[in-house]
């Protein structure tokens, strides 16, 4: 790889901002589509089908997620540009966290600018330093993203919930046993565009 090239990078960066900003929409879109076959499905009575679907929905809201955290890193990035171009082998702390969680998560994504702009990253602050992100040595790397890279089975409790939304969103007559109502402790879970609640007193659940 060439040298270090500020106005090629600043440009990389912008693409990357676009390209996620694109696919987020797109995902959204595609996430308001299966929410609308889900309660077509509900409103069936095939509950497993339904539940099935959405724990695929889930874990593409949480990708949703992770795409807009990207976002703004490579945002942040261009605002503080001025350290990123500095002549050093580690990153200022004023940009390290977001150095470190595009480095970490760009493998994660589907978006070739986001792997350029990894390699360009990886490239200016040297080997070791990437390799000590790459195992997340330090814990540079937001917990956040580490959640939301997180694989796992979604729980019975959080597929309920969505269930519960979707069918009210489309007058579907369906809801969950043993659901919990809106006046206990709350955790806002993302469904799409829009919130809903499940009783949890303050961690998310993604």
């Amino acid at each position: 790889m060439p040298p270090w090239n500020a106005p090629k990078t600043k440009v990389q960066l912008r693409l990357s901002v676009q390209r996620l900003r694109t696919l987020q929409q797109k995902k959204e879109a595609q996430a308001k589509a299966t929410r609308r076959e889900i309660a077509t499905v509900l409103e069936k009575g095939k509950i497993e089908t339904a539940r099935i679907k959405v724990e695929a929905l889930i874990h593409e809201d949480i990708h949703t997620e992770l795409l807009e955290l990207l976002e703004l890193y490579c945002e942040l990035l261009l605002a503080r540009f001025g350290l990123l171009d500095q002549n050093s082998r580690e990153p200022d702390i004023g940009i390290k966290e977001s150095v470190c969680n595009i480095i970490y998560s760009a493998p994660r994504t589907e978006l070739k600018e986001l792997h350029v702009l990894r390699d360009i990253l990886m490239h200016k602050y040297g080997r070791d330093f990437s390799i000590t992100v790459m195992d997340n040595r330090d814990g540079c790397v937001s917990e956040r993203v580490m959640r939301k890279l997180d694989v796992a089975t979604p729980s019975s409790e959080l597929v309920d919930a969505y269930l519960h939304e979707i069918a009210k969103g489309y007058n579907v007559n369906w809801s969950p046993s043993g659901v919990v109502e809106a006046d206990q402790s709350v955790v806002k879970v993302r469904c799409s565009n829009y919130l809903l609640t499940l009783s949890h007193p303050s961690e998310p659940m993604w």
